[in-house]
């Protein structure tokens, strides 16, 4: 299995109703794209307000394997997600991992 995750920060042009609208669209990958075996997605609630830096939604996302993680990227749904950040995002962090 691997995991995926991802860290977002936003822009000013951001509005939390978008933001919910964005952690909802992550939260239906599960059931629409194959290989996903858990995922979970939120808003930053730390109280370690040093190291925010500006990043204000994680999301996780456990696949069957490295074939699944491959697929996820180009599929639609994704797709259709990433196209949707256009005008909010400032950036992205993502580390993809073998679960050991």
């Amino acid at each position: 299995m691997y995991e995926h995750i991802v860290i977002f920060k936003f822009n000013a042009a951001i509005t939390p109703e978008r933001e919910s609208e964005l952690l909802a669209k992550l939260l239906a990958f599960k059931g629409r794209i194959p290989g996903i075996v858990d995922i979970s997605a939120g808003l930053n609630v730390t109280e370690e307000t040093d190291n925010i830096r500006g990043y204000s939604l994680g999301l996780r996302v456990t696949f069957e394997s490295l074939e699944a993680l491959r697929a996820y990227g180009p599929h639609p749904v994704h797709q259709d997600f990433v196209q949707g950040l256009g005008g909010v995002l400032d950036n992205v962090v993502v580390v993809d991992y073998p679960i050991r």
